[in-house]
């Protein structure tokens, strides 16, 4: 076995050697899940083993557009991002909260214990990665805690992995989500492939970690091993498909609540709800409440929800937000605007996701581009009243 880095060092894990790190975390009892290829996509799901790893295979992303590709090498992380976020696991679609029996005294009701697996997730990118805690302030760090997300958060192992490769739809490093992770991992792992080299510079993010990688063959990465892989990052940061300026982005959605945009989106908009299904952070959900035929049993189930959704916004009377323009511009404005005011960041980390899986291909870089090029006019307008 290894001696234990420490944290913060920098070590190397030969190609041969991955497996090790696998078998660490399944010696510690870790339900490990990573990325793997099925029906056609890169999905992440339980794994056993490095064969389970999208090995060779790449993403192409576009507008509307995801396909699989075989790269040239035999890289395991070669993939830009998964069309799944992690959130399926920490925050999942369906969950029971409650169940009740009627007795001659009433109805008891059984809470729904927050249990769950301890995870391991095998190559969280960067704006993954935050896009988790921006989700753990939502559900851990305010007023109200949420008791489920909490145990499956808590506990879980988190290896992240910097990218090697920017998608089309990528504009992560406009967020400052990415491409290299910072904070909030165990391991963070980057791929270094040549003719006669596969391996990985590991970084120890904490004690866990470094405990991890004590049982696993490395070696010290020299700086010159470094500076390669601060490099492979650095150019990935350049390579982005897309761009956004945030450049007072909440003041500018706020100010171009009427813009005639909105209107141009909602006429092309499907409100299918692609975008939040596949986002990171978005965490609405709703709640529905079944009976059996005798109606002596009851449960309670939350199931993610849409504000896409008309019946995300009814009340008494109607739906507040009837239109596709009016459920387009609150998902938009929450992102980049009131999100800020709730949770005193963007709700976006620029994954471009909701791009690519947009079926008829609006990009929110593009729409935020659109309002800005008029903004300037909105605002000598202002200042001259």
């Amino acid at each position: 076995m290894s001696s234990t880095p420490n944290v913060g060092e920098h070590v190397i894990v030969k190609r041969a050697d991955f497996e090790q790190l696998l078998d660490a975390l399944n010696a510690r009892n870790y339900q490990i899940v990573g990325p793997t290829v099925q029906e056609k996509a890169i999905v992440y799901d339980e794994i056993t083993s490095v064969n389970d790893l999208p090995i060779g295979w790449t993403d192409e992303q576009d507008k509307g557009r995801y396909r699989l590709k075989r790269r040239a090498d035999e890289a395991l992380f070669g993939y830009v991002i998964s069309p799944q976020s992690w959130k399926k696991f920490l925050h999942p679609a369906s969950l029971r909260l409650w169940q009740a029996e009627q007795t001659d005294d009433g109805f008891h009701i059984t809470e729904t214990a927050p249990t769950a697996p301890q995870y391991a997730f095998i190559g969280v990118r960067a704006c993954e990665l935050n896009a988790i805690l921006i989700q753990d302030r939502v559900f851990m760090h305010d007023t109200y805690v949420d008791p489920n997300y909490q145990s499956r958060r808590t506990e879980a192992f988190i290896m992240a992995v910097n990218c090697g490769q920017a998608g089309n739809t990528c504009f992560c490093s406009s967020m400052n989500a990415g491409p290299k992770v910072s904070a909030g991992f165990d391991l963070a792992l980057t791929e270094i492939i040549e003719p006669d080299r596969h391996e990985f510079v590991v970084e120890i993010g904490t004690e866990l970690g470094a405990e991890v990688m004590g049982e696993v063959a490395y070696q010290t990465a020299s700086q010159a091993v470094q500076e390669q892989a601060e490099q492979i990052v650095t150019e990935v940061a350049s390579q982005m498909g897309r761009l956004l300026d945030t450049t007072d982005i909440k003041a500018l959605m706020y100010r171009n609540f009427e813009h005639p945009e909105w209107e141009n989106i909602g006429n092309r908009c499907l409100t299918c709800a692609n975008c939040t299904m596949v986002c990171p952070t978005c965490f609405c959900t709703t709640v529905e409440d079944v009976t059996d035929l005798t109606g002596q049993q009851a449960e309670r189930h939350r199931y993610w929800d849409s504000c896409f959704n008309m019946e995300f916004s009814y009340i008494h009377g109607g739906s507040v937000r009837s239109s596709n323009k009016a459920r387009y511009r609150q998902w938009m404005t929450h992102k980049l605007a009131t999100w800020v005011d709730q949770f005193g960041t963007l709700g976006c980390v620029g994954c471009g996701r909701c791009i690519t899986w947009c079926p008829v291909g609006i990009d929110i870089t593009e729409e935020v581009a659109t309002i800005r090029k008029t903004d300037s006019a909105l605002l000598t307008r202002l200042r001259e009243k």
